[in-house]
């Protein structure tokens, strides 16, 4: 299977599973979804889904106005009904509520969102709407009366050159760990290592990480293929240290028979398939454990942001970062950076002088040792 094979495989489960989530909703969902097919990813199409269902749900059981029919009968007219307040109680009833037809070990789930959560799915509901005002199905788009919540900056959590030691020495050699995970460790040292090089040495994305085939990958010119959002393939490039640890996991991958379908790909999991996104978010929470236990939510896109300030450190070219990381624009880059802002105010300030003072005291200012 080669990589176009393995993300269509992807794209086809999400279409179905957004097919399947549509059906719930009503009909101008779908029309929606269909929409804008052309323009967007799948990834972005289910996660528009799975918030209009969200959201449906709400209007369905918590506001008497739409509780008289199924979420699936609504008409336009009936969407057309939604005001202000609705939305106002939304972004309230989003901070904490209970799905009863939504069980976990038989009770039903509760979720809680912050600020980025409720803003992405309040968008959502607006881009919903405003196709259907575009398109003249409804006579007022409503949803933008009501303001979308301001977020907070939170400080970026990125691993320190220690940390990175740590964590990389923890994946090579199973220092810190429990016996029952060293037991696993023993068996995938050399697979575990080379993708906490590559996360720290690449700044790869999870997503692209596990989608590498055998073939993407060029020892000779220490490059690799990887499949951006979107579509788009790209070549990185990876330094030595990090090519000797993926020549490393690669002699053992080549010598391992896999099961059928999973042949082309370069990292495996235990059970000899393709190792998935979740699998490696968990080997990463793993050895972050032991190596940065005051920082509790290292992830493999923590390890990217981590790789991001410390090329930026090295080379102060954020167009470059930005490049590597595969943004389209530098204002998403400078979030993995931010916290740099302060050091290099306090540099310039230090290079301001408006006089001749400074602050050592000149020759004969000092006090003589000789007097008194």
């Amino acid at each position: 299977m080669n990589e176009i094979s393995y993300r269509e495989s992807i794209d086809q489960a999400r279409m179905l599973q957004i097919r399947a989530v549509c059906r719930e909703l009503p009909q101008a969902c779908g029309d929606f979804i269909r929409a804008i097919a052309m323009t967007t990813g799948t990834f972005t199409r289910l996660a528009y889904a799975l918030d209009l269902r969200t959201f449906f749900h709400y209007l369905h059981a918590e506001r008497i106005t739409f509780g008289g029919k199924k979420v699936e009968l609504y008409e336009d007219e009936d969407l057309a009904r939604l005001s202000a307040k609705d939305l106002t109680a939304y972004t309230e009833y989003l901070q904490y509520y209970i799905r009863e037809d939504d069980l976990e070990n038989d009770r039903p789930r509760s979720f809680i969102n912050h600020e980025i959560a409720i803003k992405r799915k309040l968008c959502s509901v607006r881009a919903f709407y405003d196709y259907l005002f575009q398109e003249q199905r409804i006579p007022a788009n409503v949803t933008l009366l009501v303001p979308l919540p301001k977020i907070h900056e939170k400080p970026i959590i990125r691993l320190n050159p220690d940390e990175v030691r740590r964590i990389l020495n923890a994946a090579e050699t199973g220092d810190g760990l429990t016996d029952r995970q060293q037991s696993y460790q023993k068996l995938t040292a050399k697979r575990d290592y080379a993708l906490m090089m590559l996360f720290l040495g690449t700044g790869i994305r999870v997503s692209e990480c596990v989608g590498i085939n055998l073939q993407d990958v060029d020892f000779d010119e220490r490059a690799f293929v990887v499949t951006r959002k979107g579509g788009n393939q790209v070549v990185l490039y990876f330094p030595p240290d990090v090519g000797e640890a993926l020549q490393d996991y690669y002699q053992e991958r080549i010598r391992t028979e896999t099961v059928p379908g999973h042949e082309n790909a370069f990292f495996l999991s235990l059970q000899k398939r393709r190792i998935t996104v979740r699998a490696v978010q968990n080997l990463v929470k793993k050895y972050a454990a032991v190596s940065a236990p005051l920082k509790t939510r290292i992830s493999p896109h923590k390890l990217r942001s981590t790789f991001a300030t410390n090329l930026y450190q090295e080379t102060g070219d954020i167009y470059l970062v930005a490049d590597v990381l595969g943004h389209s624009s530098v204002d998403t880059t400078r979030k993995h950076y931010a916290d740099m802002t302060d050091a290099r105010r306090r540099m310039a300030a230090g290079h301001v002088h408006l006089t001749d003072r400074d602050d050592e005291p000149k020759e004969e200012d000092r006090p003589d040792p000789t007097d008194g």
